[in-house]
């Protein structure tokens, strides 16, 4: 077995420190949480799930689950959540991006490190661009299940289950592959705990050491999102230069925090990681640090809804055209009533054509309620076009101007534009269409690699930074 990464524990006004799980301090209590109310999710109607509870493999999955040592630690949540309370106030900025799909086989060095390089990069731009401190979360450890419009896919005079995700099936269109299979959940926590085990190694142990940021160069080539980059971290260097002989020495140039997020879709998998922490007697799910709920599943009476009310993680929430101003208090009501900063997060999905009319009256809404949010754009998910080639994709003009209208928005109703929500890899894909150094259709036969959603690739993604950098500016 995969051992998730080294065991830490946050103990109050004291360094992080490895210990053995004997010791006092943050220790989450083994075995699936028993919680007054946890299972109330199973009486309730339940979406986009898989049809495996008669699996012969179903209970035995589900308690190796529950026996597994939790990925993530309630400190570490705890800390997240006063990172995001400060995105509330307008003092820190969110980004997080990674793939719409993680799948098995992406659980490489060469794929992860290229993921997490472009994330800080693109932090690096915001940070020094923006002058705001950059919350940075990954796509990534457990992003692994995906929503589908439809439970059955029909090709020529074959139908199957749609694919949901490596977590519960595979991609290939045969019987044997799309049935669904509960051991792949024990698989997608263990490459879960293998990626978190790479990502904290990245993060903690000098490669996101900024005195190192001109080493992050994936190589743009003429791109012009390359000249600029270069531009900041030459001006970064010379900045670390003047304070080494200057005697300064900052821990915060070394290493950086780096969070888990993904959507919490899958409540089998959910329920079987959540776990008692016995500092406070609370609920976490410790698949990941942030989990959110997704368009197709945020019921106001539904399964996901609540048992994520009931648990201590922050939490996300997508928003798309269609949700009502009442339905956006509703969703406070019942997931943050205690109204505590961090604790919920609106991730606004409404497409270029829609922000600018379907965005304000939310924002209005929840401003005049006095509730305080993170309010997060999700620039994809509502811009996604089917190309003439038939691969689905976007337009990179589409999403940057989603992005702009975001910003707008938010500027005139004086409320503060969070942070950024993105599909993206760290390699050199073709999957959405523009960008300085252009993609077009041609592309996508050599070089769509995506199994579900298309994602910007290392080139777009950092143009989209220097975007975003440039209206936290103008919002400064």
């Amino acid at each position: 077995m995969i051992a998730p990464y080294p065991i830490r524990v946050t103990i109050a006004d004291k360094p992080r420190h490895e210990t053995p799980l004997t010791a006092p301090g943050e220790i989450l209590h083994t075995g699936a949480a028993e919680y007054p109310g946890l299972d109330n999710w199973r009486s309730l109607p339940l979406s986009q799930q898989p049809d495996w509870r008669g699996h012969e493999d179903f209970e035995d999955a589900y308690e190796q689950l529950s026996s597994n040592p939790p990925l993530v630690f309630a400190g570490e949540v705890d800390k997240l959540k006063d990172r995001l309370a400060k995105v509330a106030n307008g003092e820190a900025f969110l980004l997080q991006g990674g793939d719409c799909a993680e799948t098995f086989d992406g659980v490489t060095a060469d794929k992860i490190s290229a993921k997490v390089k472009t994330i800080l990069q693109m932090a690096v731009v915001l940070t020094y661009g923006a002058s705001l401190p950059v919350v940075k979360m990954g796509r990534m450890a457990g992003q692994y299940a995906k929503p589908r419009s439809s439970d059955m896919e029909t090709r020529g005079e074959t139908t199957l289950p749609s694919f949901r995700g490596e977590i519960v099936n595979g991609f290939d269109f045969t019987p044997e592959s799309r049935r669904p299979d509960p051991k792949r959940m024990v698989q997608a926590y263990h490459k879960s705990a293998a990626t978190l085990n790479l990502v904290r190694a990245f993060t903690e142990g000098g490669f996101a050491d900024l005195r190192a940021v001109q080493q992050w160069n994936k190589g743009f080539m003429e791109n012009p999102a390359h000249t600029r980059y270069e531009q900041i971290a030459g001006e970064i260097d010379r900045a670390v230069r003047f304070m080494d002989a200057c005697g300064v020495e900052f821990e915060g140039l070394k290493r950086t925090e780096f969070y888990a997020a993904h959507e919490a879709l899958l409540l089998d998998y959910e329920r079987a990681l959540t776990r008692i922490d016995s500092r406070t007697g609370q609920p976490y799910v410790t698949s990941g640090h942030f989990v959110w709920i997704g368009e197709r599943t945020r019921e106001l009476d539904g399964a996901h809804v609540d048992y994520l009310s009931r648990v201590r993680n922050p939490l996300g929430v997508k928003l798309g055209p269609s949700t009502s101003p009442e339905t956006a208090l509703e969703l406070i009501n019942k997931l943050d009533p205690e109204r505590e900063p961090g604790r919920l997060t609106f991730i606004t999905r409404m497409g270029a054509k829609n922000i600018r009319e379907k965005l304000p009256p939310l924002v209005e809404a929840v401003r005049d309620s006095g509730a305080k949010v993170v309010w997060v754009t999700d620039p994809m998910h509502g811009n996604t076009i089917t190309a003439k080639n038939g691969y689905k994709t976007r337009r990179f003009d589409d999403i940057m101007d989603e992005v702009r209208g975001f910003f707008e928005v938010h500027r005139a109703a004086g409320t503060y534009p969070g942070g950024l929500h993105v599909e993206m890899t760290g390699d050199d894909v073709a999957e959405c269409l523009g960008g300085s150094d252009v993609i077009d259709e041609s592309a996508f036969d050599a070089r769509y690699e995506s199994l579900v959603d298309p994602r910007l690739n290392h080139k777009q993604s950092l143009e989209l930074a220097f975007l975003v950098a440039e209206a936290l500016t103008a919002v400064g």
